[in-house]
C-alpha cells in the first residue's frame, strides 16, 4: 500500500529529464527525525516541491493545477494516517498528539483555500503560492513539530516516561531552531549563486534582455525578496517579494537610494556591513528594517558586489526574508523552556539558575537571603471534591497572590503539583523575612471562588538561610523541604526555620 501511493506522485518529477536536476528545497539530513516511515514520505513531498519549482521555472506544461491539488490531497490524506496513528502508538492521547493533528488539519484546510481561489487568478500564481506555502510548511512542521514529537516518542520507546520524555524534547527543541535557520539560510546561499550566475550571463547582453532575462528567471519565480543596485546604492530592479514584505511598490523604489528606505544598511551598522562587502564581496546577517507603515521587523539578509571584468563594483544584489516568525517561535519555545504553563511563574531550571546568581550576589554582597520551600494544605480535598479545572485556578489565583507580595528581586517558582519555592533577596538580617511570610500566609488561607463554589486551603513554609558554609543550591532547597515538613506534623498552615534535627521529607 506505501509503495503504490508513493509512487503516485512522480508524475510531477518527470520534469527531471528537462535538465541538469535543480533543487530549490533540497533534503537536508538534518531533517530527518529518526523514524524512516516518517522521513520517506516527507522526502516525497520534498520531491513535489522541487517538481513544482521547476515547473514554474521552465514553465512547463506537463501538470495542472486539478492535478497538483489532486496529489496533495492524496499526500496528505496517507501521511497524516499513517504519522498519526504512529504518534498514537507511543503517545496515547496526549496533547502533544492532538496538537500535532491541529497543523495536519491547518495543512488541509489552507489546501482547500487555496484550491477554492484558484479560478480567480492565473495559474502561475497560483503555482507559487502553493510552492511557497509546501516550502515553509514544510521547514517548520519537520524542525518544530515533527522533530519534536519524535523525540518524545523515541524517548518513550526507550523507557522514559511520558513526562520525562516531554521534558527532554522541550529541552533540546532550542537546538532545532538554529538547525531550522542554517536550512533555511542554505537555501539563500543558494538562491543567491544562481542570481549571481544569471548576472554574469546577462551583463554580456544587451539591457532590455537582461531586464526580461532577470524578471522571468530570478524575480518572479523565487520564494524570497531581492533588489539589485548600481554601484551608488541607486535600486535598480525589484522582485514581487521585495513589494510584499516591505510595502513598497516598484514605483516607489526605483530610482531611490537603498539607504533612504531604513533599511538597517545605515548608520555605524551599516558601515560595518558595506565595507565588508567591499573587503570580501558579500555580508550575510540579521538587519531591523521598517516597512512601508514604519513597522520594525527582524530580516536575514544576503548581499553581494557584482564586478565587471577589470573588477569594478557595478551592482549590488540584496536576496532577504522576513525571520519574524522564527524570532518568536524561537521566544516561545525558549519561555516553555523556562516557565510553568499553568501559572506562568519560572520552572525548575530557571529557578536553580537564579538561586546561583543569589548565592554569588550574596557572597559579594555580604548579604543573607532565604529560600522557602511552599507546600498547600489540602489542596487534594480540593481536586477530589471539585474537579482537577478547579484546581487548576485555585493554584493560579493562589500564584498571583503571592506574586503581589513580592518585590521585583524575589523569584516564586513552581516545583509542580502544589509545590512552590519562594527565593528572597537582599536580607540584612534572617528575621527580615518574617513580614512577608505572615503576609503569605494571610493571603493564601483567605478562601478563593471557584465558580459557584468557594474553597479554602492554607500553606506550609519551610525555610532556609544562606550562609557562607552553604555548599551546595540543593543542600539549601532540602532544608527547607525539611522545615516544611516539619510544620506540616506540628499542624500545617504556619511557617518554620531549618534546624539539624528536622525530620526527613515526606509527601504530604
Amino acid at each position: 500500500m506505501q509503495q503504490q501511493h508513493l509512487s503516485h506522485h512522480a508524475c510531477l518529477i518527470s520534469i527531471d529529464s528537462m535538465s541538469e536536476r535543480h533543487e530549490i528545497f533540497p533534503w537536508n539530513a538534518n531533517f530527518e527525525t529518526g523514524i524512516a516511515l516518517i522521513d520517506e514520505q516527507h522526502k516525497k513531498l520534498v520531491e513535489l516541491i522541487n517538481g513544482l519549482a521547476k515547473h514554474i521555472a521552465f514553465q512547463s506544461n506537463e501538470i495542472t493545477l486539478d492535478r497538483v491539488f489532486d496529489e496533495l490531497a492524496d499526500y496528505a490524506a496517507f501521511h497524516f494516517n499513517a504519522e498519526e496513528k504512529l504518534m498514537h502508538h507511543y503517545l496515547g492521547d496526549d496533547v502533544i498528539a492532538s496538537e500535532h493533528e491541529t497543523t495536519h488539519r491547518s495543512f488541509e484546510a489552507e489546501l482547500m483555500r487555496m484550491k477554492s481561489n484558484a479560478a480567480d487568478q492565473p495559474s502561475e500564481a497560483v503555482f507559487s503560492e502553493i510552492l511557497t506555502y509546501l516550502s515553509h510548511w514544510l521547514a517548520f512542521h519537520i524542525l518544530e513539530s515533527d522533530k519534536h514529537m519524535v523525540q518524545v516518542a523515541l524517548a518513550v520507546q526507550g523507557g522514559s516516561t511520558l513526562e520525562e520524555a516531554k521534558a527532554m524534547a522541550s529541552e533540546q527543541m532550542t537546538d532545532w531552531m538554529q538547525v531550522m535557520l542554517e536550512t533555511i539560510l542554505s537555501m539563500y546561499d543558494t538562491l543567491a549563486s544562481r542570481t549571481l550566475q544569471l548576472m554574469r550571463e546577462i551583463n554580456e547582453r544587451k539591457k532590455a534582455e537582461e531586464k526580461l532575462r532577470l524578471a522571468a528567471s530570478v524575480y518572479e519565480n523565487t520564494l524570497e525578496a531581492i533588489f539589485i543596485t548600481d554601484a551608488g546604492t541607486v535600486i535598480i530592479e525589484i522582485n514581487p517579494a521585495f513589494s510584499q514584505y516591505t510595502g513598497y511598490s516598484h514605483e516607489e523604489v526605483v530610482g531611490k537610494n537603498l539607504q533612504s528606505l531604513r533599511t538597517g544598511l545605515e548608520g555605524n551598522d551599516g558601515k560595518q556591513i558595506w565595507d565588508q562587502v567591499a573587503k570580501t564581496g558579500h555580508w550575510s546577517g540579521e538587519i531591523h528594517n521598517r516597512n512601508k507603515d514604519g513597522e520594525l521587523n527582524p530580516e536575514w539578509l544576503t548581499i553581494s558586489a557584482i564586478s565587471d571584468e577589470q573588477g569594478n563594483i557595478v551592482n549590488y544584489v540584496g536576496l532577504f526574508s522576513n525571520i519574524t516568525q522564527l524570532v518568536q517561535r524561537q521566544q516561545k519555545l525558549e519561555r516553555f523552556a523556562h516557565y510553568d504553563i499553568l501559572t506562568g511563574l519560572p520552572n525548575r531550571l530557571l529557578f536553580s539558575d537564579r538561586l546561583d546568581q543569589a548565592i554569588a550576589k550574596a557572597r559579594r554582597d555580604h548579604k543573607y537571603f532565604a529560600v522557602c520551600y511552599l507546600d498547600l494544605d489540602h489542596f487534594k480535598a480540593v481536586n477530589d471534591t471539585y474537579g482537577h479545572a478547579a484546581g487548576d485556578t485555585l493554584l493560579q489565583e493562589i500564584s498571583a497572590r503571592i506574586k503581589s507580595l513580592l518585590r521585583a528581586q524575589d523569584t516564586l517558582a513552581r516545583f509542580g503539583g502544589d509545590e512552590f519555592v519562594l527565593l528572597i533577596e537582599e536580607l540584612n538580617h534572617p528575621q527580615d523575612c518574617q513580614p512577608l511570610l505572615e503576609r503569605i500566609l494571610k493571603q493564601v488561607a483567605t478562601p478563593v471562588q471557584l465558580d459557584k463554589d468557594t474553597a479554602s486551603v492554607s500553606v506550609s513554609i519551610g525555610v532556609d538561610f544562606f550562609s557562607s558554609d552553604t555548599i551546595e543550591p540543593q543542600q539549601m532547597l532540602h532544608q527547607a523541604d525539611q522545615a516544611m515538613y516539619r510544620v506540616k506534623q506540628s499542624g500545617k498552615s504556619n511557617y518554620a526555620f531549618f534546624m539539624p534535627h528536622d525530620p526527613p521529607s515526606q509527601q504530604d
